[in-house]
């Protein structure tokens, strides 16, 4: 029996798990989180998942950390990422299927580093999972269809928001939707009432170009800008808020498959037609390949499941991911990120937060003949060398510099070195 490992429990990672087990394989499905579901199928603690049929086919791995990938050897960690004694495991399985998904990207603006500024990812969080609303006066700012549940989602928790704000214009964002696709025209009719209901307005051509506040956020200036992004003299408004929640689409989390050999394309993991990469025994499904939303993602991975196991994935599981592809790279030609974002910056806005390192530094660094290259620019100014890593300055400051943005990480999560040292490693 084909042993296969799926990692991410997701939209991707579901379905991938289930039509491998559906295809006769030994599955093995993980994620850091305690349920299945990954951000899109976020519920409150103890609310029923839904989850149990596909889960019941495999082995399911809750709270488990995948902290690199060695040839066919994925190394996991078992137990509370914030707790001691976890267990270190390894597992050889004979196919792998990385659903590893995507976090926020959000563009750096004056002010963006106060407490009150939330990514639109976070702040769905909050609501979805702990019912907790970030404010009564919010701003939801951004770019990109994922502001609109963001909105739906504070909207149900009790927060006040002022606006939902799209940076691009009305002429952009009618090259993606479409109203033939009838599943996609209706959920965008229910925000369209939610957001009528509570009297919300949501903008085009409209971006939050700075944050204000001693202690936390209290103001936040918006503008008009045009299709580039550069911003409208004259058009700036000052509203006063308690939160701003930002999003300007995500950015992939391919780590695992880089440590696997992966080529990537973009920043995305290239698959071929039964999602498999460059690494033979290797499949990427999801946000890894291309943004491209749930329903996308859940058809990636049904495909993925189904060849990792040695099966070949009929003619409706291709043309329905296919489709799926084709609507979200129309999606992504109307939310795309203008290039003239980095004119909202001053010299002392804040680019990496976690070393403070300023647009000023990264311009200087980039101008100096002495310091060529990513890396090198990197140790001159420390910018990505904090805890993130990079993942939520990386994309912002090769933007600024003109450099390539690094994805590869030998321990791909925080791992402690205790756990480090422990040479003992549990079989599966």
């Amino acid at each position: 029996m084909t042993r296969v490992v799926v990692v991410g429990a997701g939209p991707a990672g579901l379905a991938a798990a289930g039509h491998a087990a559906r295809a006769g394989a030994d599955v093995t499905l993980l994620d850091q989180s305690d349920a299945p579901g990954g951000q899109y199928h976020r519920k409150p603690p103890g609310a029923p998942h839904g989850f149990e049929a596909v889960l019941s086919r495999c082995s399911w791995w809750p709270e488990s950390t995948v902290w690199a990938v060695d040839g066919n050897r994925v190394h996991v960690l078992r137990g509370p990422a914030d707790g001691a004694g976890r267990r270190r495991h390894v597992l050889e399985p004979d196919a792998l299927v990385l659903a590893t998904g995507a976090h926020d990207r959000t563009l750096p603006f004056p002010g963006w580093q106060l407490p009150g500024v939330f990514t639109a990812g976070a702040a769905q969080a909050l609501a979805k999972g702990d019912r907790v609303a970030v404010g009564n006066r919010v701003l939801v700012a951004g770019a990109g269809p994922f502001l609109l549940p963001v909105a739906e989602s504070l909207l149900a928790a009790g927060a006040g928001v002022l606006a939902v704000l799209e940076a691009n214009p009305a002429s952009t964002v009618r090259k993606g939707w479409s109203w033939r696709d009838a599943r996609k025209a209706g959920e965008l009719a229910r925000y369209a009432l939610a957001l009528a209901r509570h009297r919300v307005p949501y903008h085009l051509g409209r971006a939050v170009v700075e944050a204000r506040g001693d202690d936390r956020v209290r103001e936040a200036v918006t503008a008009r800008v045009r299709p580039d992004w550069s911003v409208v003299p004259g058009t700036e408004r000052t509203h006063e808020v308690d939160a701003v929640c930002v999003g300007h689409g995500f950015a992939p989390q391919p780590e695992l498959a880089v440590a696997a050999g992966c080529d990537l394309d973009g920043g995305f993991v290239r698959v071929g037609a039964d999602q498999g990469t460059s690494v033979p025994g290797v499949f990427a499904a999801g946000e890894l390949t291309g943004i491209g939303g749930a329903d996308a993602a859940a058809a990636e991975g049904a495909v993925a499941g189904c060849a990792a196991a040695g099966g070949v994935p009929d003619r409706a599981l291709l043309r329905e991911r296919d489709r799926l592809r084709a609507f979200a790279a129309r999606l992504a030609a109307a939310h795309p990120i203008g290039a003239a974002w980095p004119g909202w910056l001053r010299e002392d806005t804040i680019v990496c937060r976690c070393e403070e390192t300023t647009a000023g530094e990264l311009a200087r660094a980039a101008r100096d003949p002495a310091a060529p290259g990513p890396h090198a620019l990197k140790l001159g100014t420390r910018a990505g060398l904090g805890p993130c890593q990079g993942r939520m300055c990386g994309a912002a400051v090769s933007a600024l510099c003109g450099t390539a943005e690094r994805h590869h990480r030998p321990i791909a999560q925080p791992i402690r070195l205790g756990e480090l040292a422990d040479a003992k490693e549990n079989e599966a």
